[in-house]
């Protein structure tokens, strides 16, 4: 029976902004993959590096488990996991090398080793898997297990004994998801996650995947992992999934983590119907578009099945901006399904994109205006990134020679010439947020101005905030205006 350390290069503790965030998740493609390979006979076990400081404790585990394979499995639901984050990368090289120290076969699987191979097998890796991972590991495993020729294998990279890198054709993709096992969830020390999210004061939260893929093509939005598909689990699996963390997690709290939640058409219904036969009372929040919210009865079938928010990939508020994205969707689109989910009590995200390509100041003050008149209860900003495989990276690949990754997800810096410089865009993301801010308080006076009655300590608090962030939009505004002009 092989036995196999499964592992993943994204810690928590190297992500200073998500770390304070305090929303970590297990790591769920990597335990599936784990539950998989173990239903084909393996043995396997996790070293879980999320709450971690450091790999510090690999060699030890490597030393008392005693694996015939280390795979790194990076969680592909992550969206963090999708661009490379250097502290990431970096940490998975001296995992690699580790492993490698300790005549342990090394295979990685990840969006970014995907993209960049050649530097993975640098560091020690054996094996680097391109594409979606389960498949193709099972028939490695099976590979060496049987001492079979690796070129057989699809969907990898490798050096063979004269240091040549070999590539082999692209694995078939699963395209039944009902085949996968539940992930390996006992693998997981649940409960040290659950006390990063009480210890902030937050419900916890439990993440599961109902599809893989997105079939849209946002011309900046890489698909390593997927490609340009999409596939679904049924609605009784992803149920199933549910009840068991309802029984064996007491969580009732769950991120979709999903590119886009409920695209294939009648799938939110029969969910609806299957949690409703079930009886079960749960809450969740989605990634969807504005556009697909708006068909058929998504919505009332999305709220009675218990969701609770929704981040839309609003992305900009100019619809020129929108349309040079390829995002295929319109800022009315936004607008219609945002005060749409907020009469059915439910919260909304928006990602905001700044610094696309030719985006003007009057096209960034078009998306301040969108947030004000919205008011999404939260708000996640960010700056262009280009990804390999992408037609935004091939137009600025040029400009990415003296930076091509952010050090973590708090970089934001702008790695192409675009139309201001970088300390412009920093700025613009305080502001945004200041800005944000000020704009709720100002609701919330109004609201209070309008019924007396209702006035409590938030509307007091909404006074205060008001004071306090209008002169810093003031001394914010006048210098994004000096460093536009300069």
């Amino acid at each position: 029976m092989p036995k196999i350390l499964f592992s993943h290069s994204y810690f928590y503790q190297l992500d200073s902004k998500q770390w304070k965030m305090a929303e970590p998740f297990p790591p769920l493609m990597t335990m599936t993959a784990a539950g998989f390979l173990r239903d084909h006979g393996c043995e396997v076990s996790l070293f879980d590096v999320g709450l971690r400081e450091n790999e510090s404790g690999l060699s030890d585990i490597l030393s008392q488990f005693g694996p015939d394979y280390f795979v790194i499995f990076d969680d592909g639901f992550n969206w963090l996991t999708k661009m490379c984050l250097t502290t990431m990368r970096e940490a998975a090289f001296r995992m690699q090398e580790t492993a490698h120290r300790h005549g342990v076969k090394v295979i990685v699987c990840s969006s970014d080793a995907t993209d960049h191979y050649e530097k993975y097998l640098d560091h020690h890796a054996d094996i680097v898997i391109r594409g979606e991972g389960e498949m193709t590991l099972k028939a490695l495993i099976d590979a060496y297990e049987n001492e079979t020729s690796l070129d057989q294998v699809n969907g990898i990279a490798y050096r063979n004994t004269s240091d040549e890198t070999l590539v082999t054709p692209r694995q078939a993709i699963m395209t039944d998801l009902d085949q996968l096992p539940l992930p390996a969830w006992d693998l997981a020390d649940v409960d040290s996650y659950r006390q990063i999210w009480c210890e902030a004061g937050k419900t916890h939260y439990l993440n599961i995947a109902t599809t893989r893929g997105c079939p849209y093509k946002c011309n900046w939005c890489a698909k390593p992992i997927y490609g340009q598909r999409y596939n679904v689990r049924s609605p009784k699996k992803v149920v199933d999934e549910i009840e068991f963390h309802l029984e064996h997690h007491n969580v009732d709290h769950f991120w979709m983590c999903d590119d886009i939640f409920g695209l294939k058409p009648g799938w939110v219904q029969e969910f609806r119907n299957e949690i409703e036969a079930r009886k079960l009372k749960i809450y969740y929040k989605i990634q969807s578009r504005a556009d697909l919210l708006l068909e058929e009865d998504n919505i009332d079938a999305l709220v009675a099945s218990g969701l609770h928010e929704v981040w839309i990939g609003a992305e900009s508020g100019s619809q020129k901006i929108l349309d040079a994205m390829d995002k295929g969707t319109t800022i009315n689109q936004i607008h219609q399904s945002t005060k749409l989910l907020k009469q059915h009590g439910v919260k909304v995200g928006f990602f905001i994109q700044y610094g696309y390509l030719n985006e003007t100041k009057q096209d960034i003050e078009l998306t301040i205006a969108m947030i004000k008149d919205l008011q999404p209860d939260s708000l996640g900003i960010s700056v262009s990134y280009p990804l390999p495989g992408t037609k935004f990276y091939e137009k600025v690949q040029k400009d990415l020679e003296s930076k091509a990754n952010w050090v973590d997800s708090d970089d934001l810096d702008m790695m192409f010439q675009n139309t201001y410089q970088p300390s412009f865009y920093r700025l613009l993301h305080q502001y945004t947020h200041n800005v944000y801010n000020r704009s709720k308080s100002v609701r919330l006076i109004h609201e209070a101005f309008s019924n007396p009655l209702i006035v409590r300590w938030k509307h007091v608090k909404s006074v205060l905030k008001v004071i306090y962030y209008t002169p810093i939009i003031i001394w914010r505004n006048l210098k994004l205006n000096r460093l536009s002009s300069s």
